[in-house]
């Protein structure tokens, strides 16, 4: 019966509690069966409030709506989709924020029951995650993007920004361990250490990748799942706890979520454009932002980012995607011109309007992948 854990059940439940990240047990149904120590920390709830709730309640959309489903496949095909495998998506706290986590789902036997355990990380909060998402966003630095006035120089700038910081983070990160040498975390120094010399190769290798994407102008474009790609750029977008009190939810209305494209630099796209709605929002009083995938024109997908920021003026809008057209007082404005030299080389479109949350909706299109029957 829900809410009643059995001897196996609380042992498991010690044994838990010991880990410090999340760990939540449910059954077939869905329903919490286990809920650590770390999960409340976590998510802001006491166990005792969400034993027997469907642990929908942890997610943000469109995992929240797609999880039953997630689970009826698995059990009727035995075909997994998020089972055995590890990957970043955001979850949702009690007060309604959503945070960057990486989840690992297993699946547990014991006699004739059947169960699953969620493994759950805050990318937040979490050191050794945090250079997981470094190493991330090293490699979107990975990609040359040009402005359509061809500023080499201010294009280099805006590149390597992220490599650079990643250096400085590591770096104090290391100087920060040093002030304690236990042999523990001189390894961790280590580490750091090793990959601020992979950021500074990195950053030498955007300038390789600048000077042969303005040479050819071509891009590594692969079969991609756009729902992965987006997952992951907001979550990258949420990393600074950015997303504390805004209401964020993602839909995914299109018939299919396969793409041909270049998925790193999609992902650099859906990184700027979600940044943008977040500091379009830092002094509004109500912060609702929305992700929606759908089917475009013919052969084509769309997405929306939408925000319940101020909105665009005519003045901006009009010269929305030039270079060097920018609100913000410290910016370069060519965060808006790269996303739409990247949308455009991959022969989609990319347009502004205004959004039924009361601020701006940023809209681009790419192009499907043609995918045979029987791919996954």
């Amino acid at each position: 019966m829900p809410g009643m854990i059995t001897e196996g059940e609380g042992n498991l439940h010690a044994l838990i509690d010991t880990v410090p990240d999340a760990m939540v047990v449910i059954d077939e149904e869905g329903s919490i069966r286990t809920f650590s120590i770390g999960a409340e920390h976590m998510f802001g709830y006491a166990e005792a409030e969400v034993i027997g709730q469907n642990v929908s309640l942890l997610m943000a959309q469109p995992d929240r709506d797609q999880h039953t489903g997630y689970i009826e496949h698995y059990l009727d095909t035995g075909r997994a989709q998020i089972i055995g495998a590890s990957r970043v998506t955001t979850a949702r706290h009690r007060d309604g924020h959503s945070f960057p986590i990486n989840l690992a789902v297993g699946e547990l036997k014991r006699g004739s029951q059947r169960g699953f355990v969620g493994f759950m990380r805050d990318l937040t909060e979490s050191r050794q995650t945090e250079r997981e998402l470094l190493t991330l966003q090293a490699e979107l630095a990975h990609v040359s993007r040009i402005s359509s006035m061809g500023s080499l120089a201010t294009s280099l700038a805006h590149e390597l920004n992220q490599p650079l910081t990643a250096v400085v983070n590591y770096s104090n990160s290391a100087r920060d361990l040093l002030d304690d040498p236990t042999s523990a975390n001189l390894d961790l120094a280590r580490e750091a250490m090793d990959e601020c010399a992979r950021e500074a190769i990195r950053a030498g290798q955007i300038v390789h990748r600048l000077r042969d994407f303005i040479a050819s102008g071509e891009t590594e474009r692969q079969i991609a799942s756009l729902r992965r790609i987006i997952q992951e750029g907001a979550a990258l977008a949420l990393i600074n706890g950015d997303g504390r009190g805004v209401d964020f939810e993602t839909e995914f209305s299109a018939s299919s979520d396969k793409v041909l494209a270049d998925s790193v630099q999609i992902q650099q796209v859906v990184v700027n454009l979600l940044r943008n709605a977040l500091e379009a929002m830092s002094d509004a009083t109500r912060k609702q932002l929305r992700i929606i995938v759908r089917d475009g024109p013919q052969g084509l997908i769309e997405v929306a980012i939408a925000d319940s920021g101020p909105g665009l003026t005519k003045s901006v809008a009009e010269r929305l995607f030039r270079p060097f057209n920018s609100t913000k007082a410290q910016g370069m404005g060519l965060g808006l011109s790269i996303c739409h030299t990247i949308i455009t080389a991959h022969g989609g479109n990319i347009w502004a309007e205004p959004s039924k949350l009361g601020g701006a909706a940023f809209h681009f299109t790419l192009p499907l992948a043609e995918v045979d029957d029987g791919d996954d």
